[in-house]
C-alpha cells in the first residue's frame, strides 16, 4: 500500500467540511425540533442541563482526538440508514404529538448526516461523545415526575433529620417542610430532578474523561443518583433555613446559584471515591498512568 493510498483513506479537510455542510443541512431540515429543544431548555430549569451537553460532547471528542488517525471514511451506508430512521421518528413524533420521538428523531437525523460522510468508525471510536447526545432529548413529563417525586420525598425526610440534629425544629409532610412557621416545599426550595440529570452528566463526563476500567465507570454511573441525593440534601439544608428565617428573595437567589455549585461538589465527591479506591489498591484505570510508572 502506497503512502498516497494511506493518505486518501484518512480524513481530509474536504471530509470535515463536507460533514459540516451535511450536518448543517440536517439541522436545517429539522430546525423546528431543535428550536423546540432550545425553548424548553431556556424556559424550564428542569432541562437547563441540555445547554452543557454540546460542551461535554466536544470535551469527550477532544480527549480522544488521537483516534481520528485510526478512523477511515468507510461504512458510510450506515449514515443514510440512520437519517431515514431519524426522519421517520421526527415525522411520526410531530404528526402524533410524541415529543420524545420528535426530538430524538432530529438528533438521530443530524448524527446520521455526520456518519454519512465520516463513516461508522467515528461512531464507534467516539461512542462516549455520541452517547451523551441522548441528554439533548428532554425527558417526557411522565418519566420526569416518576423520578422527581420520590426524590423530593427522600430529600425532605433527610433534610428534616439533619435539621433536627442541628437543633432546628422542622416537620415534614410529604415533600413539604414546616420551619419557623413557614411551609417550604422541596420542589420550590431545591428541585431534585434538575440536580439529578446534571449530576448524571457530571458522572458520565468524569467516567469517560479518565482511562477508567469499564466496571469502575458503570459503578460511578450507578452511584451518581446517590451522589445527587447527597449533594441535593446538602444544598437543601441552608436553602430551607433561609426560606424560614430570611427574606424570600434572598432564599430564591441562593436557591438558583447554589444549584450550579452542586456540579463541582459532585465532581469532588466522585474524585474522592476514585482516590479512595486507589488508596485501597483497587485497580481503577485500564492502564497505568505515566505518573504512576516506575
Amino acid at each position: 500500500m502506497t503512502l498516497t493510498s494511506i493518505k486518501t483513506e484518512r480524513f481530509s479537510m474536504t471530509h470535515l467540511l463536507a460533514a459540516g455542510a451535511v450536518v448543517a443541512l440536517g439541522a436545517w431540515a429539522t430546525i423546528d425540533a431543535w428550536s423546540d429543544i432550545y425553548l424548553i431548555a431556556e424556559k424550564d430549569e428542569e432541562y437547563s442541563h441540555i445547554f452543557i451537553v454540546p460542551l461535554i460532547a466536544f470535551v469527550l471528542v477532544w480527549i480522544r482526538k488521537m483516534r481520528f488517525r485510526h478512523c477511515r471514511p468507510s461504512g458510510t451506508i450506515l449514515g443514510p440508514l440512520m437519517v431515514a430512521v431519524g426522519w421517520f421518528l421526527y415525522r411520526y413524533g410531530f404528526n402524533d404529538g410524541v415529543q420524545a420521538l420528535y426530538h430524538a428523531g432530529a438528533v438521530l437525523t443530524v448524527l446520521g448526516c455526520a456518519v454519512s460522510i465520516l463513516g461508522k468508525n467515528v461512531l464507534f471510536r467516539f461512542a462516549p461523545a455520541v452517547g451523551v447526545l441522548v441528554f439533548l432529548v428532554p425527558v417526557p413529563g411522565g418519566i420526569r415526575q416518576a423520578i422527581s417525586l420520590p426524590l423530593q420525598g427522600l430529600t425532605a425526610e433527610a433534610a428534616q433529620v439533619l435539621l433536627q440534629i442541628m437543633g432546628v425544629d422542622a416537620e415534614v409532610s410529604g415533600n413539604t417542610l414546616s420551619i419557623n412557621g413557614t411551609l417550604v416545599t422541596i420542589a420550590e426550595a431545591c428541585n431534585g430532578m434538575r440536580g439529578l440529570f446534571a449530576l448524571i452528566l457530571v458522572a458520565y463526563t468524569f467516567s469517560f474523561a479518565l482511562p477508567l476500567r469499564n466496571s469502575v465507570r458503570f459503578t460511578v454511573l450507578l452511584l451518581s443518583p446517590v451522589a445527587a441525593l447527597l449533594v441535593n440534601v446538602l444544598r437543601t439544608l441552608p436553602t430551607i433555613w433561609l426560606y424560614g428565617y430570611a427574606s424570600h428573595d434572598f432564599a430564591d437567589s441562593f436557591h438558583t446559584w447554589s444549584g450550579w455549585a452542586m456540579l463541582p461538589a459532585a465532581f469532588m465527591i466522585l474524585y474522592g471515591c476514585i482516590q479512595l479506591l486507589k488508596w485501597a489498591a483497587v485497580p481503577v484505570t485500564r492502564y497505568p498512568l505515566a505518573s504512576q510508572s516506575a
